[in-house]
């Protein structure tokens, strides 16, 4: 009976060393899981950054050029402007003088279409 009970002894230990290194084991899985979690979230927020920093890039590009266009734009206006403002200035006199030669020199005429009644 003793080399029973012994066997038992001997299941029963093993049985416990079994459940140890499974214990064991779930935790250096668990430890694992958590590490490879923490490298992902560390991969992931790197690959963010590196996307966000060639978004500004680009960004800043396409603005950039914008804002180049922007002052071309407004450049060209104040010259057109300008051109508009030397050109009123120049004919100014001269288109005066036409619409008060138009006004005040009317000669009189009959229309050509004017039929006199018989």
């Amino acid at each position: 009976m003793t080399s029973q009970s012994q066997g038992i002894q001997q299941l029963l230990q093993a049985e416990k060393r079994a459940k140890d290194k499974l214990e064991e084991a779930k935790k250096r899985k668990g430890k694992r899981l958590k590490q490879a979690k923490e490298e992902a979230i560390a991969e992931i927020d790197q690959y963010k950054m590196q996307r966000e920093k060639e978004f500004r890039l680009k960004q800043s590009k396409v603005m950039g050029s914008q804002g180049n266009l922007s002052d071309e734009i407004e450049e060209q206006t104040q010259e057109k402007i300008q051109e508009l403002n030397a050109s009123y200035r120049k004919h100014m006199e001269s288109v005066m003088e036409q619409l008060l030669n138009m006004v005040c020199d009317m000669k009189p005429e009959i229309h050509v279409n004017y039929r006199t009644p018989n």
